[in-house]
């Protein structure tokens, strides 16, 4: 899975999977641009990723809006050269039940959520139709594009989308030689997850849930996306790989450990 010198545009890179990726690509020799909208942590771990002898910068940049995503690719483009890979993972959770959802919510989680990987995959894929030697973009889906929790409507509703997005784009930038593919993990221990199971009763429910009987590392989750931008994976697109522990193909719950 070779990666190195390619150009790896991260969005939602300052924490969770979206780090690991950035981590994970760097460390592959890869130049990593890392987005998020916090800017000291996406700036400290840019640099910390410079200090271990890595190709690293930030960008702040907020997903929902056209002008920063261009931004976006354009200083990717200054910086490094051109664009090679797009990994569109910036998201945001807002747990709500269907009586209690609040329309503002809904809109904000969609903005990010779906529109936010629409953007990002437009800008990149026009980038690299211009540059004509093809590429790879990846959105980070979700096993809740299959299945899902009453309370994670909003949340639920753009990773399904996001999966059918990624077919959609796929068969229409096949013929650039630009594959597009998404991911779909299931219970990863990131911060967002830790705060969804945050009680004892909770863990044990996602265990019943889990064959594999633990959550996912982030870095698992990037070494998909490093073999889906590799050429390693060059006859794949329009997929979503699902990384979950066997949880979609359950049909019963689990014993959970004391």
């Amino acid at each position: 899975m070779d990666n190195s010198g390619k150009s790896v545009v991260i969005t939602g890179a300052a924490q969770g999977i979206g780090l690991a990726c950035a981590e994970r690509f760097a460390a592959d020799g890869a130049k990593v641009v890392l987005a998020d909208i916090q800017a000291d942590k996406g700036e400290a771990a840019a640099q910390a990723l410079r200090d271990a002898g890595g190709e690293a910068m930030f960008v702040t940049c907020d997903v929902g809006d056209r002008g920063q995503v261009e931004a976006l690719v354009e200083r990717t483009v200054e910086a490094y050269g051109g664009l090679d890979v797009m990994i569109s993972n910036a998201a945001l959770l807002h747990p709500a039940d269907i009586l209690e959802l609040e329309e503002a919510d809904f809109d904000r989680v969609v903005r990010v959520n779906l529109k936010g990987f629409f953007l990002t995959g437009q800008a990149a894929a026009k980038r690299m139709v211009a540059q004509g030697r093809g590429g790879a973009i990846i959105n980070m889906s979700s096993i809740q594009a299959y299945i899902t929790n009453a309370n994670l409507l909003a949340y639920a509703v753009c990773k399904g989308g996001v999966k059918q997005l990624t077919v959609a784009m796929a068969l229409g930038l096949a013929p650039h030689g630009i594959r597009v593919n998404a991911i779909g993990p299931g219970s990863i221990s990131t911060d967002m997850v830790m705060q969804l199971i945050s009680s004892e009763e909770a863990r044990r429910t996602v265990m019943s849930r889990t064959p594999a009987g633990r959550l996912g590392t982030p870095a698992e989750i990037a070494a998909v996306a490093a073999f889906l931008a590799s050429d390693e994976a060059s006859y794949i697109t329009g997929e979503t790989v699902v990384a979950d522990g066997g949880r979609l193909g359950l049909n019963y719950v689990v014993p959970v450990a004391e």
